[in-house]
C-alpha cells in the first residue's frame, strides 16, 4: 500500500520522525517498521529520520501486509448507502435506519460491508451510530488515518449535530443536558442516567419548533456515551418519538437522524462539512404536520 500526502502551508517544520510520531500519531511498530525498511520517501527521494520535511513536501509512505494485515469481511452490496464525502483517507456516508454499523457477528453483513464493498477495500469505523438511528457516520479508508480520526473524536473536534422529534414541549430554546449515563442492570440493552456511578456526557439541545405536543430538536455532542440523546431527553420527559427502547409513542421508525457532521480534515486542514438527509424522517414530520392542518 502506497500513501501520499502533500504537506499543508499551516504545517511547522519538523522532522520527519515528529511529523510520524505526533501528527500522523502512527503506532511505534509501524515507524519501527517504516524506518528499517526505507519506506519513507520525501520528494521521491528516501531520507533520514531526523531529516526536515516542509510545507509543500511530498510524503510518500509505503505499507506492507505484515504493517497492517488486511481484515477479510463477508461483502456486503455495492451503492446500497449514499456517499456524502469521499477522498483517498476517508469516507462519510448515510446510514439508513434499521442497518447497524458494525456487525456483531463475523458473518453478519452491516453498513460497514457495504463501504468496504463500495470502496474496494475495508474500511474502519470511526464512531457508530444505533441501528434505528440513520445519519452520516466517518469511516477511515486506511489503517494509519484512524487513530488520528480516533484523537480528533476524543478531543471533540468532530462536530455532530442531530435532528430528533421528543415526546412533550420543551419550553427554552437551547438547554445542555450533563446528566451522567450508566449501564440498566435491569436490561443490558438499555442506559440510564446514573449521577453517582456514570460516565459524563453532555449534550446541548435546541428547539428548532413545535409539532403538536411534541418538539423537533436539534441535538450537538460533546461525549459519545451509548444511546446519550435516547437517555438524556427520555430521563427528562422528553423521550425521542418511536423509540422502542425509552419511549411508549409509536412511530415508523426512531425519530433520530445524524443530520451534520464537521471537522478539520488532518491532511489538508480543510474543513469537511456534510449534510445528511433522511426521507423516511422526514416522512413522519411531514405526515404530523398534515395532521395539523
Amino acid at each position: 500500500m502506497h500513501y501520499e500526502i502533500t504537506i499543508p502551508d499551516q504545517f511547522p517544520q519538523m522532522t520527519v520522525k515528529e511529523l510520524l510520531e505526533n501528527y500522523l500519531l502512527i503506532p511505534r511498530k509501524i515507524r519501527h517498521f517504516l524506518r528499517t525498511k526505507k519506506h519513507v520517501q520525501v520528494n521521491g527521494d528516501t531520507i533520514n529520520w531526523q531529516s526536515p520535511v516542509n510545507p509543500g513536501d511530498l510524503l510518500t509512505l509505503t505499507f506492507d501486509a505484515e504493517d497492517y494485515p488486511e481484515k477479510i469481511l463477508p461483502q456486503g452490496q455495492k451503492g446500497l448507502i449514499e456517499v456524502l464525502y469521499e477522498d483517498a483517507h476517508i469516507i462519510i456516508v448515510n446510514k439508513p435506519t434499521g442497518m447497524k454499523t458494525h456487525g456483531n457477528d463475523p458473518t453478519e453483513i452491516a453498513l460497514l460491508n457495504h463501504v468496504s464493498t463500495e470502496v474496494g477495500a475495508t474500511c474502519y469505523v470511526v464512531h457508530r451510530l444505533d441501528m434505528e438511528t440513520s445519519g452520516a457516520v466517518l469511516f477511515a479508508k486506511n489503517p494509519f488515518v484512524l487513530p488520528i480520526l480516533n484523537q480528533l473524536l476524543e478531543k471533540r473536534l468532530i462536530s455532530r449535530t442531530y435532528l430528533a422529534l421528543c415526546q412533550g414541549r420543551i419550553k427554552q430554546d437551547n438547554w445542555t443536558i450533563t446528566d451522567k449515563i450508566g449501564r440498566d442492570r435491569h436490561d443490558q440493552r438499555k442506559r440510564l442516567v446514573d449521577n453517582r456511578k456514570g460516565q459524563s456526557a453532555k449534550t446541548h439541545v435546541h428547539l428548532e419548533k413545535a409539532i403538536r405536543k411534541n418538539s423537533l430538536v436539534s441535538c450537538k455532542l460533546e461525549t459519545g456515551r451509548t444511546h446519550q440523546i435516547r437517555v438524556h431527553l427520555s430521563h427528562h420527559g422528553h423521550a425521542i418519538v418511536g423509540d422502542p427502547l425509552y419511549s411508549k409513542q409509536t412511530a415508523s421508525r426512531l425519530m433520530l437522524h445524524a443530520q451534520k457532521l464537521s471537522f478539520q480534515h488532518p491532511f489538508t486542514l480543510e474543513t469537511i462539512s456534510v449534510n445528511a438527509e433522511s426521507t423516511s424522517f422526514q416522512e413522519v414530520l411531514d405526515n404530523l404536520s398534515q395532521e395539523i392542518s
